[in-house]
């Protein structure tokens, strides 16, 4: 299975499109979404083309694709618009034998762990910068924003297939890869 990876979309339609066609173009098999997909927040500028309602559209137009988690932005008030759960606060799956314990960030992240076992994998966005590194005992990922990077990273997500992880820009261009 190939997963593509992407968080805090924050209502910019602009950017949505982006990470839509990525997904065509990767022709992944699911689209797992980190939170934060309609409000921008209020310690955010507003990212290029806000557009909540645009955003809907689109996600709502590929439901059957996508896998969400609740951040910090998300509310009921989101969910009653869009057409696949998203307030699940984190979600937990295998990939290769390995558990992924996919969350937003803002509750469990590297200084909240959930209970991971050696060579789990903690999966969130919420920072904003991209990150794949052992720690301890488990490994952490984030694949980035899509709309507004911080830490002068890019707009990214993340690729999962087989035990190779990679971060790509919204032009597809790999600028991280890990192998775990």
């Amino acid at each position: 299975m190939k997963l593509m990876i992407a968080s805090d979309i924050h209502g910019s339609a602009y950017y949505c499109e982006k990470m839509i066609d990525a997904f065509y173009r990767e022709k992944a098999d699911k689209l797992l979404l980190l939170g934060d997909i309609l409000y921008h927040g209020p310690r955010n500028d507003l990212p290029r083309e806000y557009h909540p309602k645009k955003v809907i559209e689109m996600l709502n137009n590929m439901k059957e694709k996508l896998l969400c988690v609740r951040g910090n932005c998300d509310t009921e008030v989101d969910q009653m618009v869009l057409e696949f759960p998203i307030l699940a606060d984190y979600a937990i799956f295998s990939v290769n034998d390995r558990m992924i314990f996919a969350t937003h960030g803002h509750q469990f992240n590297r200084d909240n762990l959930p209970m991971l076992q050696e060579g789990d994998i903690l999966l969130n966005g919420h920072f904003h910068v991209p990150a794949g590194e052992w720690i301890g005992k488990y490994i952490y990922l984030n694949p980035g924003s899509i709309s507004i990077p911080k830490g002068n990273s890019e707009h990214s997500y993340m690729i999962i297939e087989g035990n190779t992880y990679l971060w790509k820009n919204l032009e597809g261009e790999v600028y991280k890869k890990e192998v775990f």
